[in-house]
């Protein structure tokens, strides 16, 4: 009989200290790497479940704690959280996180793969960028806030995003001008698909109310048969 999968909070060195995350692994015991990559809110539930999700799918999933255990459901506080972490903190604390799940013998990949959502897509790109063929795919949903980076010359991994055409925070026509940016500047494979949701439409927990199920749903299985597919 396969064991439950397996979850737990752990510790790993990143710039010089000691970072946070929560790490879910497959039924399994061992599958590729995933680093799952925070909401402005923090490292909440509704992230942790993300992890879960991806160790039922069969992958390892590290989710790093950008705050250092704060979280919120305020937008405000949210926010003003977000601005306090520059893009250049954020993806040094990533890049740790990218160095000890590829050091755990139970990552099977050779390269990790990433997917953020909110501010954590804007880091997925950053960490893309700063990690190049390391990452094998990257995966941000409706990326905005500091994360996002000027440049992604450096982006190595294959891209799939997830934009909102009701999106206020990040709209549309940027989405569809970061797409041409990333594909002109790296050369790497980018696909763009553009849902007719809100921003922040897959977080089911989300304080805001702009999930939508089947938006949702159809983006999560895209974004798990992409992953399926570059990370081996």
């Amino acid at each position: 009989m396969a064991e439950q999968s397996a979850h737990q909070n752990v510790t790993f060195p990143s710039a010089g200290q000691d970072a946070h995350g929560y790490l879910a692994k497959p039924a399994t015991g061992s599958g590729p790497g995933v680093i799952v990559i925070q909401e402005w809110w923090g490292l909440t539930d509704h992230i942790r479940d993300v992890a879960d999700r991806l160790a039922a799918e069969g992958f390892v999933a590290l989710a790093p704690d950008l705050y250092g255990g704060w979280i919120t459901h305020d937008g405000d506080e949210a926010a003003e959280m977000m601005q306090k972490l520059p893009e250049e903190e954020g993806a040094r604390l990533l890049a740790g996180a990218v160095d000890y799940l590829l050091g755990l013998e139970e990552v099977t990949s050779s390269k990790v793969s990433a997917i953020g959502f909110c501010m954590g897509g804007g880091f997925v790109l950053a960490l893309a960028a700063q990690q190049g063929d390391r990452i094998a795919a990257a995966v941000p949903f409706y990326g905005v806030g500091q994360g996002v980076p000027e440049s992604f010359a450096g982006v190595r991994a294959a891209i799939q995003g997830h934009y909102a055409t009701e999106d206020t925070s990040f709209p549309v026509d940027q989405a569809r001008a970061q797409e041409q940016q990333i594909r002109d500047e790296s050369g790497a494979e980018v696909t763009y698909y553009y849902y007719e949701a809100p921003h922040a439409f897959h977080n089911d927990g989300n304080p805001q109310g702009n999930y939508r199920p089947e938006a949702a749903r159809l983006a999560w299985e895209r974004a798990i048969g992409f992953l399926r597919g570059k990370t081996n």
